[in-house]
């Protein structure tokens, strides 16, 4: 038995919770992964793991096995990347995921410039509005914006980005231009952006001297992923608040046009986070820092053509 190949692949399956998705990660089929977990608690005469058809859950004595082990794989990383760092740039997959208009307008953007610096990283990106776990889908990091709900996370502040409230010249022409936000209460039309997490609507909101007002009013309809929900707007469908990001050469264009700017309101933050317990590896760390240093411009809309 290859011991040490044997807890990464145990400490796998702890991680994401199923051997298949275990086995995908470590690129081996599953039936050697199983083996070698079974080969690991015979070697230790201890059951490690609670298999039945359904769901696969750590013992007390593998919870006690798994943080023993995940140090020593942890140090061997660490041992790794001190060497490796002195002959040779980062290399590996990093696995990130990231929302959708902030991975089209935002990050894929800036990734020329990264590959240029770190051209033996590969990345796989996760697309969505969704959520991820970030052990069970053995994600490196996520990208998000709004306020942390989950304090066993590390959060890095990577900027901020501005919401802008716009609606198509054809709709304005049809329905007013609101003056207040609450005109939007009465006779407007509302594409709302749904959690993809709950499936309720996120209030519109609006900021102006001290003054904070958010609109939950019925929308017309309701979209739960980024790009749809700026095509949505696009489309006359209805007033709807967004990042500025998505927005600036769709203003410039006049496909779409500001209103309330007085009402912006504060700063919505973007941050990268990751797990407590997981390793930040030589190619994450170059990642994170790369990330610090070129995403606050990009996500607050500057350093854009035309804007």
């Amino acid at each position: 038995m290859d011991q040490l190949l044997a807890i990464k692949a145990f400490s796998r399956v702890v991680e994401s919770g199923s051997f298949t998705r275990a086995a995908d990660s470590l690129n081996m089929p599953k039936a050697t992964l199983s083996k070698l977990v079974q080969e690991l608690e015979a070697h230790l005469s201890v059951r490690l793991l609670q298999r039945t058809t359904r769901r696969v859950t750590i013992t007390a004595e593998g919870r006690e096995y798994y943080e023993k082990a995940l140090r020593i794989l942890h140090d061997l990383e660490d041992i790794d990347a001190c060497f490796n760092s002195l002959r040779s740039k980062p290399r590996g997959q990093l696995r990130i995921d990231v929302g959708g208009s902030t991975a089209r307008d935002v990050l894929i953007p800036l990734l020329p410039d990264f590959f240029a610096r770190y051209p033996d990283i590969t990345l796989d990106l996760g697309v969505s509005d969704r959520p991820v776990n970030l052990i069970s889908d053995n994600v490196d990091c996520v990208i998000r914006g709004g306020p942390l709900v989950d304090s066993s996370l590390i959060a890095r502040l990577i900027g901020h980005a501005t919401l802008i409230t716009c609606a198509t010249p054809a709709y304005l022409k049809a329905f007013g231009v609101p003056a207040y936000p609450d005109e939007l209460r009465n006779g407007h039309r509302l594409v709302s952006y749904l959690s993809p997490q709950t499936g309720k609507p996120f209030p519109l909101r609006f900021e102006r001297q001290g003054e904070k007002i958010e609109i939950t009013s019925a929308h017309r309809i309701g979209v739960n992923e980024s790009n749809a929900h700026l095509a949505a707007g696009l489309a006359g469908l209805g007033i709807i608040q967004t990042f500025n990001y998505s927005l600036s050469s769709i203003l410039r264009q006049g496909e779409m046009v500001e209103i309330l700017h007085d009402w912006r309101p504060a700063g919505y933050p973007f941050h990268l986070v990751y797990p407590q317990n997981r390793h930040v590896t030589q190619r994450l760390r170059v990642f994170i820092d790369w990330l610090v240093e070129c995403f606050p411009a990009r996500v607050a809309g500057e350093g854009k053509s035309g804007t």
